[in-house]
């Protein structure tokens, strides 16, 4: 590649000095919110901690949305990269499910930033909507990728779509097919319903502990998390066929 092309192809000095700024203003937002709490988020106090005005801080982020936005979406990435960097580590237990330690990640991401877990799963922000199918949904969606595959992982679409669901009704399984992501193969209907389950039960069990409500079980409470997401594992996965014929 010529030397032309290499310069063209960078981002210009501007363009890299507007994403510092970026990157700064969301820390500051970040830090705000971990003292006083999602709802007290103040773009007039983010912006005094950076020494700038509220005016100069619209440059970047012309709206409280814009910057709530922002922060939702780092905060799934966060969160998301905690959940892969636990797959990707041996854990205590060699023959501990994927979805096991995916649910660890999960649970220990939640444990260290609660604030940000609040931001994400608490009360929603007032005045706030988040973009349809928009950076924030996106986020989400790569989320969900890491456990689909950790709870998944080897089964064929047949035997997916052959699961056990028949406590279901017909027209919400066939709801469940308007709901796939729009690039990539969708999970079969009886599979999705699977997943949000799973996940439902997986994340009610985090914000129960985040929010203090099993603080009476003190240390042993990775323990029963531990237990409860080992049966989860066990129980999805009985409900998918060995084989389709």
């Amino acid at each position: 590649m010529s030397t032309d092309r290499v310069a063209a192809a960078r981002p210009s000095l501007r363009e890299r000095r507007r994403a510092v700024a970026i990157q700064e203003i969301v820390s500051a937002a970040e830090s705000h919110i971990v003292e006083h709490g999602p709802h007290a988020l103040s773009l007039r106090a983010v912006a005094r901690s950076l020494g700038m005005t509220v005016q100069a801080l619209y440059h970047y982020f012309p709206s409280r949305g814009d910057l709530v936005t922002a922060l939702i979406t780092k905060a799934y990435d966060d969160l998301t990269d905690a959940v892969r960097g636990a797959t990707g580590t041996a854990g205590d237990d060699p023959d501990l499910p994927g979805l096991v330690i995916a649910a660890e990640g999960y649970r220990r991401w939640a444990l260290d930033h609660p604030e940000r877990f609040q931001l994400l799963y608490g009360t929603p922000l007032p005045h706030y909507e988040a973009p349809v199918d928009g950076p924030t949904t996106e986020a989400i969606r790569r989320m969900s990728a890491v456990f689909e595959r950790e709870l998944f992982g080897g089964y064929t679409p047949s035997q997916l779509a052959a699961a056990d669901t028949r406590s279901l009704s017909p027209a919400f399984l066939g709801h469940l097919e308007h709901i796939s992501p729009p690039d990539g193969e969708a999970l079969p209907p009886p599979a999705t319903a699977l997943l949000l389950s799973a996940w439902g039960y997986l994340h009610g069990m985090v914000s129960l502990e985040v929010f203090g409500h099993t603080g009476f079980l003190g240390v042993h409470q990775a323990e029963l998390f531990r237990m409860a997401m080992r049966n989860l594992h066990e129980d999805v996965h009985r409900r998918i066929p060995a084989a389709v014929a």
